[in-house]
């Protein structure tokens, strides 16, 4: 006890700023260790062998299905065995001293059918005289039994949850992960056509490149919010506006669509709706006429780059995308939508418009100029600096091999450490519940994927639309835009995904055209319905707890006809430059 007292306090207080980093500093020496000690395998002797790699019906790499090779009639004791790796790969290796008169290999693998192959006298001849065989590319047929029937009502239920909102986005993707492990370890015990997907592989479902870039770019807007710039923006908006609502609405829309194509929709959203609301009062005008225009720009806009809706985050991790591939292809759309975005809010609000005050309220106009000031303008200078580093990485860093994710991570610590800001508090920042929710649903996704779902939807829409790019495009927009409305359009993306990559590989010439044709359908149908996308809801709580509630036939009323009018133009993009 006398030893703790003369300890100082001092060097307790440096201890509780600089943990995070001897925290780090340990898990990477653990896992350098763990790498160290891991015994090296030695190499296959180089004998016989008989060689392959197993596919499914879309030609996708079958991973870690059961291959093992029988000889000379035994069935017992396997001779050789092996499992498939990514790219659905298989070697069994051979005693050099074996006769073999007969060879027999049975594959097998969850949610697919037995798959047997006998050598014949040819392939028998080949393998005793060269020691080696390699067969022609296996394809297995995929087995729908219970475990297909029971995955999909699980992943069907979490939509409808998500959709009827009865339960919140994160918990109703983890019942559906619980009810999946329940059904794979309990079920799976009583029979095997329970198995659906068990906890490790699930975990290599989770895209850990989302998971880190959204968690990297919470930080670097965490610090950039305290700063106080967006309520600034805001203010500078009205002032330029000179109280005429109309022009107000077009500045408005433009700062929002801008700013969410630098950070996301969401965070846009949180930081200009509390703003907006201030505004549209000390215009004397309902809110809701500028927060609908505010919010459906940002769910337009976020199209633009990689990082400006979750949805492409998404698809740029699936599919390989870089910050540049979405800014030059998908950037003169964005434009033409959002042109025709302004036009339409500008008519469909004018009554609200033309009703609006003369002036603003003093008092509010007051608060509105107190609430715009810099907090700390040295601090805001630091961030704008990083923040610009960290737009070059985006843009740049893909020469360099730098993910997003790692450009992400860079940033936020490169912000923690030049603005120097409270470390425990900003990692309070970081949206703990949204990271958990996209683990979850990347697992749910997985499942479905396993047992086969994805899949056959995927060979259903090759079979309807053939060979032609054009139609697959318009498919995949479409369906997205209009079924976002239903589903949020984020699990809706990551359904997709798969489908979309299938088809990739199966059309002639298709490019990245499947992968932008779902990103603009996706955030296009962002805006169908209040449930459509996350932006909505947050700009639904925050106005609710304003005092203006907006209710989902209210939202549908002007959302279904903007969503039919930008997801028209942005195919008409779609279909100019991918064809």
């Amino acid at each position: 006890m006398t030893f703790l007292k003369k300890l100082s306090p001092i060097r307790f207080k440096g201890f509780k700023r600089a943990w995070p980093w001897v925290a780090l500093a340990l898990i990477g020496g653990l896992a350098l260790a763990r790498w160290l000690s891991e015994p090296v395998p030695a190499a296959q002797a180089r004998g016989n062998a008989i060689a392959g790699s197993v596919f499914d019906a879309q030609g996708r790499a079958v991973l870690d299905a059961d291959v093992v090779l029988y000889v000379n009639g035994e069935r017992d004791e396997p001779l050789a065995e092996d499992n498939t790796k990514e790219d659905g790969s298989f070697v069994l290796f051979l005693p050099v001293d074996e006769t073999i008169e007969s060879a027999h290999i049975e594959i097998n693998r969850h949610h697919f059918e037995p798959y047997a192959w006998d050598a014949a006298g040819q392939e028998l001849a080949d393998l005793r005289a060269s020691g080696s065989l390699i067969l022609d590319p296996i394809a297995l047929e995929r087995s729908y039994n219970a475990a297909f029937w029971v995955a999909t009502g699980l992943f069907l239920g979490m939509l409808g949850l998500i959709a009827l909102e009865r339960l919140q986005n994160t918990l109703a993707a983890l019942l559906a992960v619980a009810l999946i492990f329940v059904v794979t370890f309990v079920g799976g015990a009583f029979s095997e056509s329970l198995y659906i997907i068990d906890f490790e592989h699930a975990l290599r479902h989770i895209d850990f490149e989302v998971i880190f870039l959204l968690m990297g770019m919470m930080i670097v807007i965490g610090i950039i919010e305290e700063t106080g710039i967006f309520q600034w923006l805001a203010y500078q908006a009205y002032r330029l506006s000179r109280g005429r609502v109309w022009l107000m609405t077009i500045i408005l829309m433009l700062i929002t669509a801008v700013v969410t194509a630098l950070l996301d929709n969401v965070t846009t959203m949180l930081l200009i709706t509390p703003i907006t609301i201030e505004i549209a009062l000390a215009l004397g005008i309902n809110p809701l006429a500028l927060l609908f225009p505010a919010l459906m720009a940002s769910n337009v806009g976020g199209i633009a780059t990689l990082i400006g809706t979750p949805t492409n985050i998404l698809i740029g991790s699936y599919a390989g995308l870089g910050f540049t591939d979405f800014l030059g292809n998908l950037t003169p759309g964005v434009l033409l939508a959002e042109a025709a975005l302004i036009v339409f809010m500008l008519l469909w609000f004018r009554k609200d418009h033309k009703a609006a005050g003369a002036g603003a309220s003093p008092a509010l106009l007051k608060r509105l100029e107190e609430n715009a000031r810099i907090k700390d303008p040295l601090q805001l200078r630091k961030a704008l600096i990083v923040m610009a580093g960290l737009l070059l990485l985006f843009i740049f860093g893909e020469r360099l091999h730098l993910t997003p994710a790692v450009s992400a991570i860079i940033g936020a610590v490169a912000m923690l450490l030049v603005v120097n800001p409270n470390i425990e508090e900003m990692l309070g920042v970081v949206d703990w519940t949204t990271l958990v929710f996209f683990m979850a649903l990347f697992m749910v996704v997985g499942a479905v994927e396993e047992v086969g779902l994805i899949g056959t939807i995927a060979g259903q829409i090759r079979s309807m639309v053939g060979d032609n790019l054009g139609a697959a495009m318009m498919v995949f927009t479409w369906s997205s835009a209009l079924l976002s409305g239903v589903v949020d359009n984020i699990p809706f993306a990551a359904a997709m995904l798969p489908a979309a990559d299938y088809l990739t590989r199966s059309l002639p010439g298709s490019g990245n055209a499947l992968f932008f044709a779902l990103a603009v359908g996706t955030a296009m149908g962002g805006n169908v319905t209040l449930i459509a996308s996350s932006p909505n809801l947050v700009v639904a709580g925050i106005a609710e707890r304003a005092g203006f509630r907006i209710t989902f036939i209210e939202f549908l009323k002007i959302g279904l006809p903007v969503t039919l009018l930008t997801t028209a133009l942005g195919s008409v993009w779609l279909l100019l430059h991918f064809l």
